[in-house]
């Protein structure tokens, strides 16, 4: 990388680490470079241990400078995120701002995968486009990030041993193989297997079932069980679903759920976790607690502007 452009993006980077958001010209050339990089990138990524996971962000601030606190700032450690870095909390802006510029400032020790919130049609309901509006005056700044969320890879892998999507497995498919002929480079579909990756479901039924998501499936112990031995995989770790705990096994630890947005929506009182791999493959869960609240809906620089739905709480 050129000594210019990292200077840049350190100058950026400390900057939106005091929750200032970049001015709209440099998002726009943030998102044109990252681009140039995700191009490159395989569907489902296998990342090198040692690494630190992270679940969903949801656009609280705050909580993910604890996160980086307690599990360290990049480069010196190496993270992976499982997406929904936007959506719901106050500042989408900042949180997304922020993993994709790590992103391009340390390529090789920072990846970023794609959630169901990095999604066109999801921002414009959960609060995203109306924040980039509310912040830029315009929604300039929300199409150059979610045109940059097409580039998203869909999953990863862990030196090949732990499986990483945001949602869960598909009946579209059975191998990690399979998922890399996928084409990427578009809005998440309403179904099929980039849809499910995006948002399964593991659930105490065995086999497929309905979603009540209204999106994807739910998957038994079965299905994960199968997967895993099929593609050489101790267990996955996935996202997407709030865990009181921060973090929870399911299939009889086929399955970890790992949630890094505490008391989610300011409101729900649950715990955070992230998930740290050593270069054994040793895997140790560290929980946090909110960060103090600063901001919120009646604060000078917020106001929210209608309720969102909840689709899933």
């Amino acid at each position: 990388m050129e000594v210019s452009l990292a200077k840049e993006l350190d100058e950026q980077i400390a900057s939106v680490m005091n929750c200032k958001f970049l001015k709209e010209e440099e998002v726009i050339r943030l998102c044109e470079r990252t681009k140039e990089i995700l191009q490159g990138d395989q569907n489902v990524p296998n990342v090198a241990a040692p690494v630190t996971v992270v679940g969903d962000i949801h656009g609280q601030f705050y909580d993910l400078l604890e996160l980086f606190r307690i599990g360290g700032d990049a480069p010196d450690t190496n993270y992976l995120f499982m997406g929904d870095y936007v959506d719901r909390g106050y500042y989408s802006v900042e949180c997304v701002t922020l993993v994709v510029l790590l992103k391009l400032r340390y390529p090789h020790r920072v990846t970023i995968l794609r959630g169901n919130h990095e999604s066109r049609q999801i921002t414009q309901v959960y609060g995203f486009y109306d924040e980039c509006v509310r912040k830029y005056g315009s929604a300039n700044v929300w199409k150059v990030f979610t045109d940059l969320f097409d580039y998203l890879p869909l999953a990863a892998t862990i030196d090949k041993q732990l499986f990483c999507p945001h949602g869960g497995l598909s009946p579209s498919f059975d191998t990690v193989a399979q998922m890399q002929q996928l084409e990427r480079f578009q809005e998440i579909p309403h179904e099929g297997p980039i849809c499910d990756l995006m948002w399964s479901d593991p659930d105490d039924r065995v086999g497929w079932g309905i979603s009540p998501r209204g999106a994807g499936y739910t998957f038994g112990q079965d299905v994960s069980e199968q997967f895993n031995h099929t593609n050489g995989f101790e267990f996955i770790v996935r996202a997407h679903q709030l865990v009181m705990e921060g973090y929870n096994w399911s299939h009889e630890n086929a399955v970890v759920t790992l949630f890094s947005a505490p008391n989610y929506c300011y409101r729900c009182g649950n715990q955070a976790a992230i998930m740290e791999v050593d270069e054994h493959m040793h895997t140790k869960f560290i929980q946090y607690d909110p960060a103090p609240r600063r901001g919120g809906p009646n604060s000078k620089e917020v106001s929210v502007t209608r309720q969102a739905p909840d689709y899933f709480l």
